[in-house]
């Protein structure tokens, strides 16, 4: 979208207004502007006047103050002629818009800038030779950015062809081998035809005189300004020192902006260096919060997992004990009935358990060991693991299928007498 100041304008003011902004590097484009009206939108006069004004000439619209009776009549004779001049230009500009319509001039139309530079150089080189200054290979606004950016002097060539000093000049003048160490050593070198359309542009806003012509550019004050002109015919040694004492004169400009370049460039080095640092800072503030948080992560999934395990236990150990409880009370279920007192075929046992506790009951002698066993399993007081043992002879009784004993012994096998005192080994910790 067009900024405010130019969504009044119309296709070819904006064109003009973009084309005046290029050829005289001002930034501002309401100032292109101001300055493109004051000039009835005329851009060849606006572009000359902006370059005298550069050049030290005074603008028509800033006349040099003058002494008072001069500046009198001046006045007088300005308000007795302005009607005439204003009535003049106008019919003339809208002679020249006319005839822009009726018979425009093909060179006015820039279609392949590049293409103009590229056919004006083949073709002097065909005329001249190739011992010639380097030409700059680009458009005219290309050379004026090179030049800006790197501080060097722009020597702008505008060839008449049907000139007749133009062909002695190149001859003679342009490829003369000091002139061209000098153009080559020192500064950047763009040249173009006024019949093609890119040297004819850069002409309008020249406004050269008479050929041949040249025009020195430079960097000044921070914009690109024509710091001198070379009208006509001009031998080596005089275009020599021409050329010298112009970027001698100037070149104080080029000294300084390179100094405040480099001033520049050091504080943003050193703004460069003081953010990397910051960064650098900042990364490893950030890397030591990152690991601070990955070791608060670990300790808490470390701690997640403990707490799990403690659980898993606690759920194992109550699902163990479960399983244990269970199976106590299959063997209570299991056991065989309790002989009585009476009965010549039992057996009375005394248990004497790890915790000291003693335990009294009968049991018959025709039954197995395991039954044995499974009624101190089936206690409360006894422990998960247990052997039994005699002591008289001191024993272990096979009371759980074995090796050696696949099936457990009866108590009248094992030698039980009518009357027993077993002890009961806790082996839970083994």
């Amino acid at each position: 979208m067009a900024a405010p100041e130019e969504q009044d304008l119309s296709q070819e003011q904006t064109e003009k207004l973009l084309q005046f902004q290029d050829l005289t590097g001002i930034e501002s484009m309401e100032q292109c502007r101001l300055a493109l009206e004051q000039h009835n939108w005329n851009m060849e006069a606006a572009v000359q006047d902006r370059l005298n004004e550069q050049e030290g000439v005074p603008s028509v619209f800033n006349p040099p103050p003058s002494r008072p009776l001069q500046g009198l009549l001046g006045w007088g004779y300005y308000l007795i002629m302005l009607p005439f001049r204003f009535t003049y230009y106008t019919i003339l500009d809208i002679f020249r818009f006319a005839l822009r319509f009726i018979r425009p001039d093909p060179r006015s139309r820039v279609t392949d800038p590049v293409g103009d530079i590229v056919s004006f150089m083949h073709s002097f080189e065909e005329k001249y030779g190739r011992a010639h200054p380097v030409f700059y290979q680009g458009t005219y606004s290309q050379a004026l950015n090179d030049a800006k950016r790197e501080l060097r002097f722009l020597l702008v060539y505008l060839h008449g062809d049907d000139h007749q000093d133009s062909d002695e000049f190149c001859r003679n003048t342009l490829c003369a081998p000091e002139v061209v160490s000098l153009i080559n050593s020192r500064m950047l070198f763009w040249a173009c035809s006024t019949n093609k359309p890119e040297g004819y542009r850069v002409s309008q806003a020249l406004r050269e005189n008479t050929y041949p012509f040249l025009a020195m550019i430079m960097l000044k004050d921070r914009r690109m300004t024509v710091v001198g002109r070379l009208e006509g015919l001009i031998q080596p040694d005089d275009l020599i020192n021409q050329l010298t004492f112009i970027m001698d004169a100037n070149q104080t400009y080029l000294v300084s902006e390179r100094l405040e370049r480099s001033v520049r460039r050091e504080e943003r080095n050193q703004t460069q260096v003081l953010r990397q640092q910051q960064d650098e800072a900042y990364l490893a503030s950030l890397r030591a919060d990152q690991e601070k948080e990955r070791k608060k992560r670990e300790e808490r999934e470390r701690k997640r997992r403990k707490e799990e395990e403690v659980q898993q236990q606690k759920l194992a150990e109550e699902k163990r004990r479960q399983n244990l409880q269970e199976e106590k009370e299959r063997k209570l279920e299991c056991l065989p009935p309790e002989p009585s007192p009476d009965d010549p075929e039992s057996v009375k046992i005394i248990f004497k358990l790890p915790n000291d506790t003693r335990v009294e009951r009968r049991f018959h002698f025709s039954q197995s060991l395991t039954v044995i066993h499974d009624f101190l399993f089936s206690l409360k007081e006894s422990p998960e693991k247990f052997q039994i043992e005699a002591n008289f002879p001191r024993r272990v009784l096979p009371c759980v299928p074995s090796e050696e004993w696949p099936t457990p012994p009866t108590l009248q096998e094992a030698g039980l007498g009518h009357t027993e005192v077993l002890f009961v080994q806790d082996l839970t910790d083994e």
